[in-house]
C-alpha cells in the first residue's frame, strides 16, 4: 500500500516566479502593462493571462472615461458637474487599481469589484 508523505499532501504554490512577475508587472504603467504581454507571450500563463485582460479591461475603460468626461467637459453647464464627478472616478479608478495589483502580489486570480468578472467576460480568450 503506498503512502502519502507530508510533502505530497500539501498543494502546490498558486504561482511560479514568472507567473507573477507577469501579473505584477501589467500593473505598473501602460509600458509595464506591454512588457507584461511580452514576458507572456513566451511563456503563457493562467495567472498571466487573467491579470493581463483586467488590466486591458482597466486601460480601455479608462480611456473611455476620459474621453467622455472631455467630451462632456466642452459643455460650460456640465463642465462644472465634472469638478465633483472626476476625483471621485480617480479615487474609484486607484482603489480598483490597488486591489489588483495586491492579488497579482499574491498569485491570486481575483477581479477587481464590480468591473473585473466584466472584463474577463469580454476578454475571456484574450492572451490564452
Amino acid at each position: 500500500m503506498d503512502t502519502i508523505t507530508p510533502a505530497e499532501q500539501t498543494p502546490p504554490p498558486v504561482a511560479a516566479g514568472e507567473d507573477k512577475t507577469v501579473a505584477i508587472v501589467s500593473y505598473i504603467t501602460l509600458i509595464g502593462f506591454i512588457a507584461a504581454i511580452v514576458i507572456h507571450s513566451s511563456k503563457k500563463t493562467k495567472l498571466g493571462a487573467f491579470h493581463l485582460r483586467q488590466m486591458l479591461g482597466f486601460v480601455l475603460t479608462g480611456f473611455a472615461l476620459g474621453f467622455c468626461c472631455f467630451i462632456i467637459g466642452i459643455i460650460p453647464i456640465i463642465n462644472l458637474s465634472l469638478l465633483l464627478i472626476w476625483p471621485v472616478l480617480g479615487i474609484s479608478f486607484l482603489v480598483l487599481w490597488v486591489m489588483g495589483l495586491i492579488a497579482a502580489l499574491n498569485g491570486e486570480m481575483k477581479p477587481m469589484p464590480f468591473v473585473g468578472p466584466l472584463y474577463q467576460k469580454w476578454f475571456g480568450t484574450t492572451f490564452d
